[in-house]
């Protein structure tokens, strides 16, 4: 058995868990009762969709993809630190 068909095998157990996360992640996005259950819901949205991208890169050995995947990344910490300076101080400035 190949490597590309073993990752082909795989993928198809890993594409509708990701698929699941992503459906779950997107209702408790859009009907999360409170502003932290839908940081959260984006924030595992993004690093999530960060992951795939990365495991993709290495399967199409795509630089860009991988550049994709960190910016994605960084931009989801970014809106943690941001939306949890807005929570505790209730300004976000430098």
């Amino acid at each position: 058995m190949s490597l590309e068909s073993q990752f082909f095998l795989l993928m198809k157990f890993v594409i509708p868990v990701y698929l699941l996360a992503f459906i779950v992640y997107a209702v408790r996005a859009f009907k999360g009762p409170t502003i932290a259950d839908i940081i959260l819901a984006v924030d595992c949205l993004s690093f999530d969709v960060a992951a795939f991208m990365a495991i993709l890169a290495v399967y199409f050995k795509s630089v860009y993809l991988v550049s994709g995947a960190m910016i994605l990344a960084l931009w989801g910490y970014l809106l943690d630190i941001y939306i949890a300076k807005h929570l505790v101080s209730k300004e976000v400035g430098a």
